[in-house]
């Protein structure tokens, strides 16, 4: 192999090293946002597995007579750090298609260190690649399910911090269409600020009374949710009543002729994941999620309920 051949896949597995570094640190990050076990431990081994593929890439540099970057790790977390850092003011979905960019370029650069060690006839790095390519892509397909599943509504795989939560909250209402009249959105707003008792004042009564206060506050919230999905309903704002709705969902509080499944609360939780994989339209699978994590919060269900709304998620996505 020339020189020349030797410098170019050199340069490419030093790049592809630092990135893995980086990609560590991203899944270290997004542990802590895993919904369910399951994911936790599914991060977990990724990132386990990516310290795997370090070592392999630092073996092949070695091989080829070089010695890789002490600094390299050290770099990687650095740029992890400022991206999660970057991230927390950004929506979830902005989030995720970072992670995404990241895996493409891992991906891509495994395809041409592939091509570079394939010229060169070395077969332990095209091995090496064909490993790379297969982690990668697997990766790039498991990031497009759980922005599919952010797309349909939750519950994704990763849960929001509360500044990505936040910020796509915001995005939605900068972006929500005004379709009722000044007067029916006054009314709608007036109705959540007065219900009795005001929220202001049950805020500052729950510092001082503990849980009682926290109780009631919570019981005036749901009440005001549905009196305001009542109102603007009522002035013909479909879309803004959908969105109250669906706050009312996702904090699990739907009255028990709304929920998707009869006489849920009396289900066991084999029977509730039963239930749980004929559902096939998202709202309602994010209704039982949300419920089990308000109520009961019995994980076999709302794993059941993550896996059924990322098969939905798979097949939108094409990749079924």
């Amino acid at each position: 192999m020339s020189t020349p051949d030797t410098t170019t896949l050199l340069t490419q597995l030093r790049a592809i090293l630092a990135l893995t570094n980086t990609e560590i640190q991203v899944a270290e990050t997004r542990t802590a946002q895993a919904r369910t076990e399951a994911v936790r431990r599914e991060l977990s081994e990724n990132a386990d597995n990516a310290r795997a593929r370090v070592d392999a890439i630092e073996a092949a540099i070695r091989d080829l007579g070089e010695v890789p970057e002490v600094v390299g790790p050290f770099l990687g977390r650095a740029s992890a750090a400022v991206k999660a850092m970057v991230e927390q003011a950004q929506p979830f979905d902005e989030a995720l298609l970072g992670d995404l960019a990241l895996e493409h370029q891992l991906l891509d650069r495994a395809r041409y260190i592939k091509a570079l060690a394939t010229t060169a006839q070395l077969t332990d790095v095209v091995a090496l690649a064909d490993r790379l390519i297969t982690a990668h892509s697997a990766t790039v397909d498991w990031l497009t399910i759980v922005l599919a599943e952010d797309a349909l509504g939750g519950p994704a795989a990763l849960r929001r911090t509360p500044l990505q939560a936040a910020a796509g909250t915001a995005v939605k209402l900068v972006n929500l269409p005004v379709t009722w009249s000044a007067r029916g959105l006054d009314r709608a707003v007036d109705t959540v600020r007065t219900t009795s008792p005001a929220l202001g004042g049950l805020f500052a009564q729950g510092a001082r009374a503990g849980d009682v206060a926290v109780k009631t506050l919570t019981a005036s919230r749901d009440a005001a949710l549905e009196t305001a999905e009542q109102v603007t309903r009522s002035e013909g704002a479909d879309t803004a009543a959908d969105a109250f709705r669906s706050i009312r969902a996702t904090t699990g509080v739907l009255e028990s002729d709304e929920f998707p499944i009869d006489d849920y609360d009396e289900l066991n939780i084999s029977q509730a994941v039963a239930e749980v994989k004929e559902l096939t339209d998202p709202a309602d699978i994010r209704a039982v999620v949300a419920y089990e994590e308000a109520h009961k919060n019995r994980h076999g269900v709302v794993s059941a309920a993550q896996t059924r709304l990322a098969a939905i998620a798979q097949e939108i996505a094409g990749l079924s």
